[in-house]
């Protein structure tokens, strides 16, 4: 009989041993994680050190020494699981954090440019051999870098082609559906650019790709990093690309914010720029950017970010410590992650069918809104008076609105999800150690942060635009507001409100 007593003690003891192994690795496993992170304020990681062993020690003397009963030994060994649980998903959740935040911070040294040969719909040229012998289009100024690679592949393949250089992509685009060449060679980031032309609307109906090439070129953009992100106002400049290509390849800036940020005051503002706004061209990049010509905003996307930053800068009068770029339409991504956002639309500002989404539209007051709703609402403009600056506005809200659902605790039951959405969604030039930074100062002091929003605004014209050769519709600047923004900007950066700009 007396060993019969011990036997069931000596299976306990051994349950008592597997368990509370099991409830170590899983503390360490969610320590290590805590630890490699490096978000949590050290008087904090301290606590929580020291929390999770005195846990564990009492669990430990529960399972091994003192509870002796059949049953009492179960109710310690749930809890011991749930605890484990608990640490391993915290764990995982913590280094899906890590993974992001090293993703998003190692800026690609380099951006993708594709460049495709089009001939018409109809024509005889059905492969790459087809073309030799026959006439081509390439533009004279601007991607001769990709022109030249292009011709370069073929030739070396043994295809030989009569070129016709053209000074604009027009003038090359009229040539071509007059039949003057039999081909033309664009960069796929052009592609958006032609169909909003309404004469070529219908281009990617009419066309065909024979022959595609990519190439790279350098990422100039670097961070102008500030001395202490948490004490220091600095200016980031949002850039939402709208390539289908890839997150590395360049496209234009459909979203254009600079968020100035001041964690002395606790405030953000952001300033929004609508995408046709008609700027002077400060250049980065030696493939066909014009420095100093005039040209939609958006156009100077298609030759880097850093592109963009500088004529953002020149316009504003500003110096931009950091560049924030969003592949925009996998924002679509995040959205339905977070289980969609909610926007409130003003009386008068219903809509009910979106060009951009026949079918959908919005209704005075609260909308919830998932992926593909949320990217419509942001994008339309041709349902809207206002055009462009109603569009702006819709952006903000709609980053706003992702914020609200990423900061807000139901973010924990789609977290891992959300995530993985975001980890090929965005880039920084903020380094990792700043952003870890930041997320210990909001831990440390949890501030409330003050948000408030500017845009520039302007007269609607048609004007000659560089990177199309030809008369577009614009945003012709109202200078008043631009120097309005620009003293925004500057009240934040000194520590004033927005709101104290007249």
């Amino acid at each position: 009989m007396r060993k019969n007593k011990k036997k069931p003690n000596r299976v306990g003891k051994v349950f008592g041993v597997i368990f509370s192994i099991l409830l170590v690795a899983a503390t360490m496993y969610l320590l290590f994680n805590l630890v490699k992170l490096n978000v949590l304020p050290t008087k904090l990681m301290f606590l929580v050190t020291v929390s999770f062993v005195l846990v564990d020690a009492i669990f430990i003397l529960l399972l091994c020494f003192m509870t002796r009963g059949a049953v009492s030994k179960s109710i310690c060994i749930i809890f011991t699981l749930t605890i484990a649980l608990a640490s391993c998903m915290g764990g995982y959740y913590i280094s899906k954090t890590g993974s992001l935040l090293s993703n998003i911070t190692q800026t690609t040294k380099n951006a993708k440019n594709t460049v495709s040969v089009i001939v018409k719909d109809s024509s005889d040229l059905k492969k790459k051999n087809d073309l030799a012998g026959h006439s081509i289009g390439v533009l004279q100024n601007i991607g001769t870098v990709g022109s030249n690679k292009v011709l370069k592949e073929l030739s070396k393949s043994g295809v030989e082609m009569t070129q016709t250089p053209y000074e604009s992509l027009s003038a090359m685009l009229e040539a071509f559906y007059n039949s003057e060449v039999d081909s033309i060679i664009i960069n796929e980031s052009s592609r958006d650019q032609i169909t909003d032309m309404e004469t070529y609307a219908d281009f990617n109906n009419t066309t065909r790709v024979v022959y595609q090439t990519s190439y790279e070129v350098e990422n100039t953009d670097k961070a102008n990093a500030v001395s202490d992100i948490t004490n220091t106002p600095f200016n980031v400049l949002i850039s939402g690309s709208d390539t289908r290509g890839g997150f590395d390849e360049n496209g234009r800036s459909d979203v254009i914010m600079v968020a100035t940020i001041n964690p002395k005051t606790n405030t953000v503002l952001l300033t929004s720029i609508p995408r046709d706004y008609y700027v002077t061209t400060t250049c980065d990049a030696a493939d066909g950017c014009q420095e100093g010509a005039l040209d939609k905003i958006t156009h100077t996307g298609i030759h880097g970010t850093n592109t963009t930053k500088r004529t953002v800068e020149n316009l504003l009068g500003i110096e931009i410590n950091y560049t924030f770029k969003v592949g925009f339409d996998t924002v679509t991504d995040i959205v339905d992650a977070v289980g969609g956002i909610d926007v409130t639309v003003a009386p008068g500002y219903a809509v009910s069918s979106f060009v951009t989404m026949p079918g959908y539209g919005v209704h005075e007051g609260v909308n919830h809104l998932n992926g593909e709703h949320a990217l419509a609402y942001a994008r339309e403009r041709y349902a809207y008076s206002e055009g462009d600056r109603q569009r702006t506005k819709n952006q903000q809200q709609v980053l706003m609105a992702i914020v609200d659902k990423i900061t807000s605790p139901a973010i924990v039951t789609n977290y891992a999800s959300i995530m993985d959405s975001m980890s090929n969604t965005f880039s920084t030039t903020m380094s990792n150690d700043e952003i870890t930074s930041l997320i210990k100062y909001q831990l440390n002091k949890n501030p409330k942060w003050k948000i408030e929003q500017s845009m520039v605004d302007g007269t609607g014209d048609t004007q000659m635009c560089a990177e199309l050769g030809d008369a577009a519709y614009v945003m012709v600047p109202d200078e008043s507001t631009v120097t309005k923004a620009s003293n925004k900007i500057n009240a934040v950066m000194q520590g004033k409100s927005a709101d104290s700009v007249e």
